[in-house]
């Protein structure tokens, strides 16, 4: 690599420089061995890059630059769920390695006077308040260029950093590039830079692709401002866990499960939640527990769930982005998805709720039972071997074993609404589009095709009324 000329003034450093942050995120990742680009592998039910983006953004930076290139489409919509239009993004066509990747935002930051401060996507541990403990450093260092490092006891795959007799920083080497005697380094280069805008991309242009596998370093960076006189600082950290990438499914792995031991002891120390079998549990570091509640072995509860107080979960259920009031049971083998269960209900076991279903306070649902954009009234039952599709479901009704809302007729979805205190006998077909009137009974086995008037009995294939009921009437 060539230094930059002597004679070659670079930029003057701007005094009160504005913070850019820019996220590489282009990477296929071939050590997942897997078509998804790296970034987007799940942690905690969110890709990888999100965490980045939330903890640069907790920053405050005038704009964050997005580096992408594999699966741009989805990680731009990744990136975009978190930030919105904080982000805009910059393509690397050729994946040619970390300088390669940093030089796609030439034409944005190579004439700016902003603090570049550089991450990677797969560091989805890095806290808001290393950060900014580093570019707080880096600012009174007034450093054209600083490196967060670490210490690790096992260093292979990662860059060393390469000091002098004096201790001071020297260069970076890659593990593939490294001697052997540099391979014994334990200090590595966790990717995260603080940059000068100007002076990186001034330097940026000095690297040479003069490494074993013909990519451009942004690791070469530091060396070349470090030979034209430029100040670089190394800032040494104790946490080695937290700015660690992840490279392979096992040290996905690892993050996973060091994520799940953090949330749920949080949730049994700070938050007065109990697990029977805290290490055979599983909750999203987004969802919410309340107090009191027991939470079985083999319990998912996942992404932005809600969980009220006094609530009892029990083995095998799965709850994903659901709301739980307080007091609320879900037995054995259920799963809740994208629903709400008021307070005080009962669920399964071997219930499914999905499609924003919404159980009224005091309903119940019970064994084998599935409801999908339904919702069931205050007090009202469902306890056996039931579907409720796209039913609306009144008040103190009692929906009999086998009881099919038939709300698909081929080519559209059709609604079923049952009103207040009806009492649907065993093995009722309710083919929608059909309204049951208040008060009203079929008789088992009926197959209802038109409304039912309030207070009234049907029964027989179709349904006929039968008789209107006195009020009381069984």
């Amino acid at each position: 690599m060539e230094p930059i000329e002597k004679g070659q003034p670079l930029p003057h450093r701007q005094p009160d420089q504005s913070l850019v942050v820019l996220i590489l995120a282009a990477g296929l990742g071939t050590r997942m061995k897997s078509a998804r680009a790296k970034v987007l592998h799940e942690l905690g039910g969110l890709p990888l890059i999100t965490y980045v983006c939330r903890t640069a953004q907790s920053l405050g930076p005038e704009k964050i630059y997005v580096v992408v290139g594999h699966q741009a489409s989805e990680v731009e919509r990744a990136v975009q769920t978190e930030v919105g239009d904080r982000a805009a993004f910059v393509t690397q066509t050729e994946q040619r390695g970390t300088g390669d990747a940093v030089m796609a935002a030439q034409s944005q930051l190579e004439n700016s006077d902003s603090l570049v401060l550089v991450l990677s996507g797969d560091v989805p541990l890095i806290r808001q308040e290393t950060l900014e403990d580093f570019i707080s450093q880096h600012r009174a260092g007034k450093a054209a260029c600083s490196i967060l490092s670490v210490r690790l006891e096992n260093p292979t795959g990662y860059g060393r950093i390469v000091r002098d007799e004096s201790n001071c920083f020297l260069h970076i080497v890659e593990q593939k590039d490294a001697t052997p005697e540099e391979q014994t380094v334990k200090e590595i280069n966790s990717g995260i830079y603080c940059f000068d805008a100007r002076k990186l991309f001034a330097a940026l242009k000095r690297v040479e692709p003069s490494n074993r596998q013909g990519e451009y370093y942004l690791t070469d960076v530091p060396q070349i401002l470090l030979a034209n006189g430029e100040s670089v600082n190394v800032q040494l950290r104790g946490n080695a866990r937290e700015v660690s990438g992840i490279n392979t499914r096992a040290e996905l792995a690892e993050f996973e499960n060091l994520m799940r031991r953090s949330t749920i002891r949080k949730l049994m120390v700070d938050d007065g939640v109990t697990f029977l079998d805290p290490s055979h549990a599983y909750v999203s570091a987004e969802a919410e527990v309340g107090r009191d509640c027991i939470i079985y072995p083999g319990v998912s509860i996942e992404g932005k769930s809600i969980i009220g107080e006094g609530c009892e979960i029990r083995s095998g259920t799965r709850i994903a982005n659901s709301r739980l009031g307080n007091n609320v049971v879900v037995k054995d083998h259920c799963v809740v998805i994208d629903s709400e269960i008021q307070s005080n209900c009962a669920v399964g076991p071997f219930a499914h709720l999905r499609m924003n279903t919404i159980l009224e306070e005091g309903s119940v649902v019970g064994n084998f039972v599935e409801a999908k954009k339904s919702r069931l009234g205050r007090r009202s039952k469902a306890m056996h071997l039931t579907y409720l599709g796209d039913a609306t479901i009144g008040e103190n009704v009692n929906i009999g074993a086998g009881t099919v809302t038939c709300n698909y007729d081929g080519k559209d979805k059709h609604p079923t609404i049952i009103e207040d205190d009806v009492r649907i006998g065993s093995d009722t077909m309710l083919v929608a589009p059909v309204r049951v009137g208040k008060g009203s009974v079929t008789a088992a086995g009926s197959v209802v095709t038109e409304d039912v008037p309030p207070n009234t009995l049907v029964a027989g294939v179709p349904a006929v009324v039968k008789k209107k009921l006195k009020h009381g009437d069984d």
